[in-house]
C-alpha cells in the first residue's frame, strides 16, 4: 500500500531498520450525499487505504467511524489491553464492538452505512466526511456545524492540553 506518509512506527532496535510501518492520515473536509439506499461515496483520496477492507463503528460525538481494517485491529489490540475487571472498560467495550460492522466499498468507491449507525449519528442525506488522522469520521451537516461552532473558537488554546511539550 502507498499511503501518505506520516511517521514511522516501530522501535529501530528491534528489526525496524529500513522497512516501518508508514501510516495514513486522513484530511480534509468533504460534502458528499448520503443516496437513497444508504450509501456513501467515499472520497477518492481515501478509498486505497480503505481497500482493504474498513470497519464502521459509533464514534463519540454521535457520528460514523468509519476505520481501515488494520487501524481497527490496532485499536481492538489496545483495547484488549485494559482490564475487564473495570465495569467501564466492559460497558465501552460491549456497546463499540456490538454496533461495528465490517464492509469493502464496491468498485465505485461507495460503503453502506447500516441503518443503526444512520439512526445512531442522526445521518440525512446532507454529509461531511471529516479526515481524522487515522479514521474517518462521517456526520450529519447540521451536527457538525453545531460541533464546530463549540469547538472551534477555543481550537487556538487545545494545543495547550493535547500536544506534549
Amino acid at each position: 500500500m502507498k499511503w501518505s506518509n506520516l511517521g514511522q512506527r516501530g522501535d529501530p532496535g528491534k528489526g525496524c531498520h529500513w522497512f516501518c510501518e508508514v501510516l495514513q492520515v486522513f484530511l480534509g473536509t468533504h460534502t458528499p450525499k448520503l443516496d437513497e439506499k444508504g450509501r456513501l461515496i467515499l472520497p477518492a483520496k481515501f478509498r486505497e487505504p480503505l481497500s482493504d477492507g474498513l470497519v464502521m463503528t459509533k464514534g463519540q460525538e454521535r457520528c460514523v467511524v468509519i476505520w481501515p481494517d488494520d487501524r481497527f485491529q490496532d485499536y481492538a489490540e489496545s483495547l484488549r489491553e485494559r482490564s475487564l475487571n473495570n465495569e467501564k472498560v466492559r460497558a465501552f467495550t460491549r456497546v463499540f464492538f456490538s454496533s461495528a460492522f465490517d464492509d469493502s466499498a464496491d468498485k465505485q468507491g461507495r460503503v453502506t452505512i447500516p441503518a443503526s449507525l444512520r439512526e445512531w449519528a442522526g445521518l440525512d442525506r446532507e454529509l461531511v466526511v471529516v479526515g481524522a488522522d487515522t479514521r474517518i469520521e462521517v456526520w450529519d451537516i447540521v451536527a457538525w456545524n453545531q460541533y464546530l461552532a463549540v469547538q472551534e473558537p477555543g481550537f487556538a488554546t487545545l494545543d495547550e492540553d493535547v500536544i506534549l511539550p
